[in-house]
């Protein structure tokens, strides 16, 4: 499925908020948390406009969405990956994988050293993302164990290493 990628404009938000509702509903949630974290995330510190990405169908209307916000590893800047969400209707067609890899280059093209998520090994693997203990990286929760995953960038410096902080949002949300 053809896809274009561009960054989200202000009137791509209703229509983000329910792809994301969409991906991510389950019967017992009828406002799933990834909606309200992304309605926080907005509004943080950690916000990262060029790094908030719409996948557009052929007739214009947003069908995914991914961010990166602005996190830490130790006192060093490090983008923390998600929500990911790609309409149901969408899904296994190649959105996401439009996206991530969009959202990395950007990211690499400003400079940021990694990426990191909480997220399936197997999916996430594709974009060379490897479990955060290989670059000495530790998960905010040290349950998430092989889940909490890292991307490592061009201005990766291999001496960057520590506890993974995501945005505020998330520790709250």
């Amino acid at each position: 499925m053809p896809v274009l990628i561009r960054r989200e404009r202000p009137a791509d938000v209703p229509a983000v908020r329910t792809v994301t509702a969409a991906a991510f509903a389950k019967p017992e949630t009828p406002v799933p948390v990834e909606v309200t974290l992304l309605d926080e995330l907005r509004t943080c510190d950690g916000w990262l406009p060029e790094l908030s990405l719409v996948a557009l169908n052929d007739k214009d209307e947003v069908v995914g969405h991914v961010v990166c916000t602005q996190g830490h590893v130790g006192t060093a800047p490090a983008l923390g990956l998600g929500p990911l969400s790609v309409h149901p209707d969408h899904q296994r067609r190649g959105v996401g994988l439009a996206l991530v890899h969009t959202v990395l280059g950007a990211a690499d093209a400003l400079g940021q050293p990694l990426v990191a998520l909480l997220g399936s090994p197997e999916y996430y693997g594709r974009y060379g993302f490897r479990t955060s203990m290989d670059y000495g990286i530790t998960a905010p929760d040290p349950s998430w164990g092989e889940y909490f995953q890292v991307r490592t960038l061009t201005a990766h410096d291999p001496a960057l290493r520590g506890v993974f902080k995501y945005a505020e949002p998330f520790e709250r949300v």
